[in-house]
């Protein structure tokens, strides 16, 4: 690699970091704004809402890699062009095909970071992000601990707090219990307090009423208590073998064990096909961007009004393969034998690239003709 090469490669990495940090932080705040609601809301700490905005870090950089490249390889090829350097670099007989190995290296190194990404650092994150949400959803206390609201904390239960005292103390509980179709009860406390046994939790609750409706009969039975015992440890829907998400799956896997993810996990063989073939894609299209956003703009000379209209077809292409990616996937869902489909958006991001550069190496030549040679 020549010293220009290891130039336009330095400089392709540093705007593709400036992209890359810019796209990830807007990406990040929006949806941070939704995470921090929902956790701090329920009462969660700020640590967890770290932890959990870490985990999706991963996702929403493999989502922002391939336009922060596809945003870089343009940048810095126009700046190339306005700053003449690729005009000295043509007058000298440097060939398109030569200037365009510091974007293809680019596009090469992009891949080799999407593919970590998708075959390696997104499965585990999406794993340890399942196991946290589902620990944060068996947090029971964390669930019940809102005064003054309406919850439902699970289908046909309704359970309401006036006050918390600083010691703990729930003031003036409310639960309704419908889950049974064929009996409602109702208990009211004046005080209640939650208890953890173990893996077991219940709602101790003093100086109450409960009250049973049998619905068939219209029976309402009344029971005063002193103190009375709930357990609420079905609250913290412990599933025995909850179905991973087909993305927290690792690669090998989805190669090896396609009968056992369906039997275990319910995910059919195309969606499989489907999301294993698509970590692949993934990688191979930051090659294309990258080559679609330098040859886009070889095919300009050097204007005084810029290369406007190159910059506006590259971001056509570019929206071209990402609505091509969304269509191909649906066939291969239904047949997986149809998993090359999902690689055609690369390979016509490719030839797009190519015949671009060829187009470029052989540009139109227009002659003037001289009044003489006219006459």
């Amino acid at each position: 690699m020549s010293r220009y090469d290891r130039y336009v490669l330095s400089q392709y990495l540093l705007f593709f970091s400036f992209f890359a940090l810019i796209l990830v932080a807007v990406f990040w705040v929006n949806r941070a704004v939704v995470l921090f609601d929902t956790l701090i809301g329920n009462g969660q700490s700020a640590l967890v809402f770290l932890e959990f905005t870490a985990l999706t870090l991963p996702n929403l950089i493999r989502m922002v890699l391939p336009i922060a490249a596809f945003g870089a390889a343009v940048w810095v090829t126009n700046r190339l062009n306005g700053e003449s350097e690729l005009t000295v670099l043509r007058a000298t007989g440097t060939s398109p095909w030569q200037m365009a190995r510091p974007a293809l290296a680019f596009g090469v190194i992009t891949a080799l970071m999407m593919s970590a990404l998708t075959h390696y650092l997104l499965p585990a994150s999406i794993s340890q992000l399942e196991v946290r949400e589902s620990e944060v959803s068996r947090n029971i206390t964390a669930k019940l601990l809102s005064e003054g609201d309406f919850l439902h904390p699970a289908d046909g239960l309704t359970f309401y707090i006036s006050q918390i005292d600083t010691d703990g103390t729930l003031n003036d509980v409310f639960l309704s219990d419908r889950r049974d179709p064929t009996v409602t009860v109702t208990y009211t406390g004046a005080r209640a307090y939650l208890v953890r046994d173990g893996a077991n939790a219940h709602l101790i609750m003093l100086d109450g009423m409960a009250q049973r409706l049998e619905h068939g009969t219209q029976r309402l039975s009344t029971t005063f208590f002193s103190d009375f015992s709930y357990d609420i440890s079905s609250l913290a829907r412990e599933a025995e073998n909850p179905s991973r998400n087909i993305r927290a799956i690792p690669s090998l896997e989805l190669m090896n064990q396609t009968a056992a993810i369906t039997e275990n996990d319910g995910h059919s063989v195309g969606a499989q096909a489907e999301e294993l073939h698509l970590r692949f894609a993934r990688a191979l299209v930051c090659v294309a961007v990258t080559l679609i956003g330098f040859s886009t703009l070889m095919l300009g000379t050097f204007s005084r009004f810029g290369v406007w209209r190159q910059v506006f077809l590259a971001f056509v292409m570019l929206i071209f393969i990402e609505g091509m990616r969304g269509v191909v996937s649906e066939p291969v869902l239904r047949d997986p034998s149809l998993w090359p489909l999902i690689y055609l958006p690369t390979i016509l991001g490719l030839a797009v690239a190519l015949i671009f550069l060829v187009l470029s190496a052989r540009p139109k030549r227009i002659r003037a003709r001289s009044p003489e040679a006219a006459g």
